[in-house]
């Protein structure tokens, strides 16, 4: 007996207003599944991404124990993509599907990655507000509507929060030694300021997904409440590391309570986010090379999982 696509919808909408979890064998409608995917897909490939802007510096780090310290969180962000992926997949997606949606530029990953390291000040401003950015995002996915993708970021923002005061211990470091030292914390911090606000997505007033998030509940705050917090969040950790941040409108607001800050460059935005950015094409050229060089071991990988998978027929039938 098929049930009524009223009655489903009902339900469903029921379901994520009480706060209770979508699962993958629940019925969801077809604009949720597609919603999700995109969210999902475009959050993994993020992660996968983000590897590369210190993954080039895991050779040059300084010493032994910052070396370890950058190839355990490169480690940490490719995890995050696995995880992310898996959680789309239970949405019906196909993981081949999503990454060669990736590398063609079919489907868009944080504008935040586009940007170059210049100095190894650089990994540990990410640590401190791409990571810190990620933060305010991410944990209030931990309680979005749809199960396998809050579960996962529980663990991701667990990581996360590790990988931030790795980066924020890092530039208080500097910040104790030479001079040239405190110059490239600050330089750092002064290209890296606007991208992370970026981070956010557009204005609520230009985003097109905001509404219709908030209402399934995928989402819990709009992109300017998470960028508000983030700079709340933000100010005295500056001041606390001795940096200035470059903003020239950045002032306490005691009748809102909260700190005043000036607009990022959105015409920049826009030109990261449809592939002009300073390092879109690098990006993605390292991504479709390094899936294109491991095309042997996802070929092998399935040609075991094959022969095992016989085994186990002729095993059953014997």
């Amino acid at each position: 007996m098929t049930a009524d696509p009223a009655e489903l919808e009902r339900y469903f909408e029921e379901t994520v207003a009480r706060d209770r979890r979508i699962e993958p064998r629940d019925w969801m409608p077809d604009a949720y599944r597609k919603t999700m995917i995109r969210q999902i897909a475009q959050h993994a490939h993020s992660e996968i991404i983000g590897m590369q802007p210190e993954g080039n510096w895991v050779t040059r780090a300084p010493s032994l124990r910052r070396k370890a310290i950058l190839l355990a969180k490169v480690q940490d962000e490719a995890g995050h993509g696995l995880y992310l992926y898996s959680a789309a997949e239970t949405l019906g997606a196909d993981r081949a599907d999503l990454t060669n949606r990736l590398i063609t530029g079919a489907q868009k990953y944080s504008s935040i990655f586009n940007y170059p390291t210049l100095t190894f000040a650089d990994v540990g401003v990410i640590g401190w507000l791409v990571d810190g950015a990620a933060i305010c995002n991410q944990v209030p996915l931990c309680r979005s509507s749809y199960g396998p993708y809050a579960r996962a970021m529980i663990r991701i923002c667990k990581e996360e929060s590790f990988h931030q005061r790795q980066g924020y211990e890092l530039l208080l470091t500097m910040m104790r030694g030479t001079p040239a030292q405190r110059e490239m914390v600050q330089d750092a911090t002064n290209r890296w300021w606007w991208p992370s606000l970026m981070m956010f997505g557009p204005p609520d007033a230009e985003s097109p997904n905001t509404e219709q998030s908030m209402r399934w509940r995928v989402k819990r705050h709009t992109n300017d409440e998470l960028r508000q917090r983030f700079v709340d969040m933000s100010v005295p950790q500056a001041e606390a590391l001795g940096v200035t941040l470059p903003d020239p409108a950045l002032a306490w607001n005691p009748e809102r309570g909260h700190y005043d800050f000036g607009q990022p460059d959105w015409a920049e935005f826009k030109r990261v986010i449809a592939g002009n950015g300073p390092c879109n094409a690098e990006r993605i050229s390292n991504r479709r090379a390094a899936h294109e060089a491991g095309a042997w071991v996802r070929e092998a990988a399935a040609a075991h999982a094959a022969k095992q998978a016989r085994a186990a027929g002729q095993g059953a039938a014997a």
